[in-house]
C-alpha cells in the first residue's frame, strides 16, 4: 500500500495542486477530520460551505458537504459560487452555524484548489483548531456520507454590502469604474452590487473559466495590466480589481497608476475616522507599509503588527477594539462587518469615499502621501530549485549583513522571516510563502529606484555564496 498523502494546513487552510494532491480521496479525508473535531465541540451543529470559480469547485464543495453530513452535523452549501467574504459573513450572521468551509485556492494559481476553515464567527481558524484536525486526520478516505441542503448565501451577503455603504450619495456621484474579478469568485457580484447603488460598471474577465483565462488571479501588476488599460482608455473614475475568491482587492486610478493595498488600507482607515468617526487599533502584518504608522501617527490610532497571514490579524479582533486590519497581498477587513477579509467591501467604501469627498481615486492618493510622506514598495517572488530554498532557509536565521544596498541595517527583526530595517524607514524582508513554493522578498523606501537595489540586495542573500 501507497503512504497516505501529507495534508498540512498552511498561512489560510489546506491547498494543493488539483489531481496531484487535492483529488477527491484526500479531500474526503480532510472535510472527515474537520466534521469529527467540528462535531466533537458542537454536536449536530450547522455547517455552511462555499466554493469558488475553479475547475470542479462546486462538484468537491459538495463531496465535502456529504462527509462533513456524516458526522451529524447539519450542513448548507450555496447554491452558487460565493466570495470568501461571503461565506465567512454568511456563517458569522447566522444564529445556528457552527462553522465553515470554503474550497478555494485563493490567489494561486488555477491548478491549485484549497480547502479554507471558518470559524462560528465567520473568522479564519486558529492554528489551535487546525493543528486537532491535521492530528485527527485518517490514512483513507471515510465512507460514510450525509444529507446536506443547498441555500442561497450570496443574496442576503450581497444586500448586507449595499447597507453598509451610503448608496444615496454613490448615486449622485455619478461615476464610472472598471471591474476586473480575474474570472474568480467577485464576477457578477461586485459589479451587481456596484450598479445597484447607481455606478456604471464595465466588467472585464467576468465569465466562467476554470483556468482563469492564463491569468494568475492576485490582484497586482502585470495580472491586472488590462484592467490599468481599461480605466485610462475610457476615461473610467477607478478600477478595482479582485482576486480568485475575491477576499483580496487591487485598485487602478483614472490615469490607469495602480493603487497597491498598502494606500488602500490607508485610504480605507482615513475614510473610517474622517468621515465616518469611526475609531480603533490598526492591524497590519510585518510585510505592509510604514505609511500606516504613518498615517495612524497623524490621526492618533494605535498601530499593531503581526506575522504574514490574515489569521493572526484575526486573533487580534477577536482581542477586540479593532478598526481594521490589513496586509499587503490586499486582504483587508473591518470586524464591524466580518472578522475577515472582503475585497468587495472595500471598492465599495472606496467607492463611497470617492463619492463622499468629490475626488477621484488618484486625487485621494495624492493627498495620503502629501500627509504621510513618498514611500515605494515591490515584492519579487522567486521560484527556487529546492536546493537553493532549502540551503536559504537553513542559513536564513544567521543572515546579519552590516549594510544592504549601501545603507546601514539599523535593527533585524526575525518575527516572520528575517527583516532588516534601514534609514529613512526603509526595509527589506525575505521569508517563505505559507501557501506556495516560493521565497518572497519584499522592499519598501522614499523611491523606487532605493526599492529596485533593497529588491537586488534581497535575491543576492536568498542565493548567496550557497547558490
Amino acid at each position: 500500500m501507497t503512504s497516505p498523502t501529507p495534508i498540512r494546513f498552511g498561512t489560510d487552510g489546506w491547498r494543493a495542486v488539483i489531481a496531484d494532491d487535492f483529488t477527491y480521496e484526500n479531500l474526503r479525508r480532510v472535510a472527515d477530520a474537520s466534521g469529527r473535531v467540528l462535531a466533537h465541540d458542537h454536536p449536530g451543529g450547522l455547517v455552511l460551505v462555499g466554493y469558488d470559480t475553479r475547475f470542479e469547485a462546486a462538484t468537491f464543495a459538495r463531496v465535502a458537504a456529504e462527509v462533513l453530513a456524516s458526522h451529524g452535523l447539519r450542513v448548507a452549501v450555496s447554491d452558487r459560487y460565493i466570495p470568501t467574504p461571503g461565506l465567512c459573513w454568511s456563517v458569522a450572521h447566522s444564529e445556528e452555524a457552527v462553522g465553515g468551509v470554503m474550497l478555494t485556492a485563493s490567489h494561486n494559481p488555477a491548478r491549485y484548489l484549497g480547502f479554507k476553515l471558518r470559524m462560528a464567527d465567520g473568522g479564519a481558524s486558529p492554528v489551535s483548531f487546525t493543528d486537532r484536525v491535521e492530528a485527527t486526520l485518517e490514512p483513507e478516505a471515510p465512507a460514510s456520507r450525509g444529507v446536506y441542503e443547498t441555500v442561497d448565501l450570496a443574496g442576503p451577503y450581497l444586500a448586507a454590502l449595499r447597507a453598509f455603504v451610503d448608496a444615496d450619495a454613490i448615486r449622485k456621484a455619478h461615476l464610472r469604474v472598471v471591474v476586473d474579478p480575474l474570472f474568480g469568485a467577485g464576477q457578477s457580484h461586485l459589479a451587481e452590487t456596484l450598479r445597484s447603488c447607481g455606478v456604471e460598471v464595465e466588467e472585464i474577465h467576468g465569465q466562467l473559466n476554470p483556468g482563469f483565462g492564463g491569468l494568475h488571479p492576485e490582484p497586482i501588476p502585470p495580472h491586472i495590466d488590462e484592467a490599468r488599460k481599461k480605466v485610462a482608455e475610457g476615461g473610467f473614475d477607478a478600477g478595482f480589481i479582485t482576486d480568485g475568491d475575491a477576499d483580496r482587492i487591487g485598485a487602478a486610478d483614472r490615469s490607469g497608476g495602480f493603487v497597491n493595498p498598502h494606500r488602500i488600507i490607508a485610504l480605507v482607515t482615513r475614510h473610517l475616522v474622517e468621515d465616518r468617526g469611526m475609531r480603533g487599533r490598526v492591524v497590519k502584518t510585518v510585510s505592509t507599509s510604514v505609511l500606516i504608522d504613518r498615517l495612524c501617527a497623524y490621526l492618533g490610532l494605535d498601530v499593531v503588527t503581526t506575522p504574514v497571514g490574515f489569521k493572526w490579524i484575526y486573533e487580534e479582533m477577536v482581542r477586540g477594539d479593532v478598526l481594521i486590519g490589513g496586509e499587503e497581498s490586499g486582504g483587508i477587513g473591518i470586524p464591524s462587518h466580518v472578522r475577515e477579509r472582503d475585497g468587495l467591501l472595500m471598492s465599495l467604501l472606496l467607492t463611497e469615499m470617492m463619492a463622499q469627498r468629490g475626488k477621484g481615486l488618484g486625487e485621494l492618493v495624492d493627498e495620503l502621501i502629501a500627509l504621510t510622506g513618498p514611500m515605494e514598495y515591490l515584492r519579487r517572488d522567486l521560484e527556487l530549485d529546492p536546493a537553493v530554498k532549502d540551503a536559504f532557509v537553513a542559513a536564513m536565521s544567521t543572515l546579519a549583513p552590516a549594510r544592504l544596498a549601501g545603507r546601514d541595517v539599523l535593527d533585524i527583526v526575525r518575527r516572520d522571516g528575517v527583516k532588516f530595517l534601514l534609514p529613512d524607514d526603509a526595509w527589506l524582508l525575505l521569508r517563505t510563502s505559507g501557501t506556495e513554493p516560493l521565497v518572497r522578498i519584499y522592499a519598501e523606501a522614499p523611491s523606487a529606484d532605493e526599492v529596485d537595489e533593497l529588491l537586488g540586495a534581497g535575491e543576492a542573500l536568498v542565493h548567496g555564496p550557497r547558490g
